[in-house]
């Protein structure tokens, strides 16, 4: 019996216990997932090219990721793909790329529906970002000649626990990757232990897609828009949880403005009750009022351009933090929780660097009058974060050397 079969097998008796949490996500108030035709590998045939490479990017934090590698490989005469697994992801990357490149679903890992989806899509090498390893994907582009290679590679500790679960037969799937570009020694020795061959550690490209700049393109129609006083300090909350919006509203001292940005779309109205009266950013009703709402994607660089403090969302709730770079970039005092599991690194080097601030959310409102009344402290956060920044920078062009260099 066929290897692949045998995976589709287990897909299927994985099923009862994916409807089983499908229908708790949706009890949550988490919105019912689109596209079901995208799912299973339908969609638009592509004319075949020879320089063809589908770069597989799962959500918005992986789409940002590759803003500028794409403009790299773009420049090496490679036609783009890229493919996404969520709702959210899709809907950015076509604002990201749609006007110049194709944008597509990602299937389900069945047999059938991968088939279809590289029949369809035709690529000459495959980029995986962050690691996200199918079976079936891999086998399949193997069989076909498809160099598959793991661009901007992270494997964290519970990532590393599931997949160790499954050793045995994942160990053929990661022997399979023609390369393997990591961020850290760290993942790259989790990914070997895995039994991937040929890993390389090349470092993060999210350091080279924050921007070092003073505003941003669209941040004054947003204050405008939203009615923010600019006579009153600003606070931003980017990527912001439930739980976090309440802590925050706590936390403000009197008198000064707080935007949150919910890190998902079905967080948004549960927000705007916490936060009440506030301006929603997608409604025309309007109060006065120092709380805002942003319940939109892809604009939140603009709201941070528009801050005095920062604060980054899912590092005071128990989830693994979010990404602070581009508030950072642009000059903002950061503050970041304790919960950072998913970007440790990166944060260990800004907090070591003095470029973030890093507190429990018992003094966060401490950490807030801090600020609010310390210029220096302030100024000496900005410069030590753009400064260690632009000391981090160069991944992309090693992620877009290792694609090349495994063309067939």
């Amino acid at each position: 019996m066929s290897v692949f079969i045998l995976i589709d097998i287990a897909y299927i008796l994985a099923l009862p216990f994916v409807v089983f949490f499908a229908i708790l996500s949706r009890l949550k108030g988490h919105p019912r997932r689109k596209d079901l035709g995208g799912r299973l590998g339908a969609g638009v045939e592509l004319a075949p090219h020879p320089r063809r490479i589908l770069l597989h990017a799962v959500s918005v934090g992986e789409v940002n990721a590759i803003r500028l590698l794409v403009d790299e490989l773009k420049a090496n005469d490679f036609d783009i793909v890229v493919c996404v697994t969520t709702d959210t992801g899709l809907r950015r990357a076509k604002e990201l790329f749609a006007e110049k490149h194709t944008v597509t679903r990602f299937p389900f890992d069945f047999g059938f529906s991968i088939k279809k989806f590289l029949q369809r899509v035709k690529p000459t090498v495959i980029g995986l970002v962050e690691l996200e390893v199918w079976p079936n994907l891999i086998g399949i582009s193997a069989k076909k000649n498809i160099p598959v290679v793991v661009i901007n590679g992270r494997l964290s500790e519970r990532s590393y626990k599931r997949y160790k679960l499954a050793k045995c037969i994942l160990r053929k799937t990661f022997s399979r990757l023609s390369a393997i570009g990591m961020q850290s020694e760290e993942y790259a020795t989790r990914v070997r232990e895995l039994g991937g061959v040929n890993v390389k550690v090349l470092g993060t490209m999210k350091w080279d897609n924050a921007t070092i700049g003073d505003t941003i393109d669209g941040a004054d129609e947003l204050a405008e828009d939203l009615q923010i006083d600019k006579t009153k300090p600003l606070i931003v909350a980017g990527s912001t949880t439930p739980e976090e919006h309440v802590l925050l509203l706590h936390a403000m001292p009197q008198n000064v403005q707080l935007l949150c940005a919910p890190r998902r779309p079905e967080w948004f109205d549960e927000a705007a009750k916490t936060l009440t009266p506030c301006n929603r950013r997608t409604s025309n009703e309007r109060h006065t009022t120092n709380m805002f709402l942003l319940d939109t994607i892809g604009e939140l660089d603009m709201a941070y351009a528009l801050a005095d403090i920062v604060i980054i969302g899912r590092s005071f709730s128990p989830l693994h933090g979010s990404d602070p770079l581009q508030a950072i970039a642009l000059g903002k005092p950061t503050i970041i929780g304790p919960n950072v599991h998913d970007f440790k690194d990166m944060v260990q080097i800004l907090i070591e660097g003095g470029g973030l601030l890093q507190c429990s959310s018992e003094s966060l409102q401490e950490q807030i009058s801090l600020l609010l009344c310390d210029d220096t402290i302030c100024n000496a956060l900005a410069t030590s974060g753009r400064g260690i920044i632009q000391s981090q920078q160069g991944a992309t062009k090693k992620y877009a050397q290792l694609i090349m260099d495994n063309m067939p």
